[in-house]
């Protein structure tokens, strides 16, 4: 996608240097500030601090680890080590598992002396196999997108409402819940979205709606609390978020809110989609009370960053000294509130048997 015109993965390896590069998304809106990454210690890092998140783009990258390990160090013990540190990150992206499963199965499965090279080329394939992946999600997303177009009265735009941040900046090139908005924009739909805050990280404000800008995407920015007055006014034609982990009975867990949104467009007969590709369902997990919820640091509530008049940025504290504050990261969204999963291999309904048909 495009940064002022010029185009971005949020991964990459830079062709003349040969080293890892990526976006550090903590400092967006406001800086762009591309990095480098030069050890399996910094990659565990910009996972665990959230340098990158998504559930895509945390796969990616922990696929790049791999590589930045295999240049120190190719023995089994290293694949080991790399294993351990990559998968422990962080707790609730599936995809995390996913791919330090994928890479190191491989990786053992080869001499040593191939390792270092393989990891490399192992870790491309990956990101490329994201881009396509999320290409698949779009045009099925789209189609939904063109059935609220046929079914509208008058020229009025498709509002989309989303939660958090799953556009490009959560896998490696255009997202999962912003693909198919990305897609139908281009087939000429006019598209409208509603860019929840997502507070406390506030990915919404920071990156959806930054993204959608430098894309050309009308937006407003809304606080997370503002949705279901949309809905109930009918300026919301359906909600479309993205998924760190999806169970096999269709329960979806995503960023802290979802739920609520979820409720919302349940109560207002409104279409709530996920769009996911197929790595981010555990198929060994029956339903989402048995996902492992992040509680992240205390100070991502008490504390916001933005930037002054002057243009400097500044963290400030939003509470009295001494107030203590709660901080799950996700929320899980029962099946029976989820209208469809968008995936690479189509939309298919929040259930078990539909769920399953996607692991043959």
């Amino acid at each position: 996608m495009f940064i002022c015109g010029k185009q971005y993965r949020s991964i990459w390896v830079d062709q003349k240097s040969n080293k890892i590069k990526l976006i550090d998304q903590r400092k967006l809106p406001h800086v762009v500030e591309i990095i480098t990454l030069n050890s399996l210690q910094e990659t565990v890092r910009a996972i665990k601090d959230m340098y990158v998140r998504g559930a895509p783009l945390i796969g990616v990258t922990a696929a790049f680890g791999f590589s930045l390990a295999m240049k120190q160090d190719t023995s089994v013990n290293s694949i080991n080590i790399a294993y351990e540190q990559l998968i422990n990150a962080r707790p609730t992206a599936v995809n995390l598992a996913w791919a330090c499963q994928r890479v190191a199965k491989k990786l053992q499965e080869i001499p040593a002396s191939d390792r270092k090279d393989f990891s490399l080329t192992l870790a491309n394939e990956m990101a490329d196999e994201d881009v396509e992946t999320n290409r698949k999600i779009g045009e099925n997303g789209a189609d939904l997108i063109k059935k609220i177009v046929n079914n509208k009265a008058g020229s009025s735009p498709v509002r989309i409402l989303t939660h958090c941040n799953a556009g490009w900046l959560a896998t490696v090139d255009r997202g999962t819940a912003t693909a198919p908005i990305y897609e139908a924009s281009e087939l000429g739909i006019d598209i409208f979205v509603w860019v929840d805050e997502t507070r406390p990280r506030n990915q919404g404000a920071s990156l959806t709606a930054w993204e959608l800008f430098h894309n050309k995407i009308n937006n407003k920015l809304i606080v997370d609390n503002a949705g279901g007055h949309l809905m109930q006014k009918g300026l919301v034609d359906a909600v479309i978020v993205g998924s760190d982990r999806t169970t096999v009975n269709g329960d979806v867990c995503n960023k802290i809110g979802t739920y609520l949104k979820a409720l919302a467009a349940w109560d207002n007969n409104i279409p709530f989609y996920a769009a996911l590709p197929t790595t981010t369902i555990d198929f060994d997990l029956e339903n989402g009370s048995e996902i492992p919820i992040e509680e992240r640091g205390e100070d991502e509530v008490l504390m916001v960053t933005g930037k002054t008049d002057l243009g400097k940025l500044e963290k400030v504290k939003v509470t009295l000294d001494g107030i203590n504050a709660s901080n799950p990261a996700f929320d899980v969204t029962p099946s029976k509130y989820v209208t469809g999963l968008i995936t690479e291999k189509g939309v298919i309904g929040a259930n078990r048997n539909s769920i399953l048909t996607l692991k043959k």
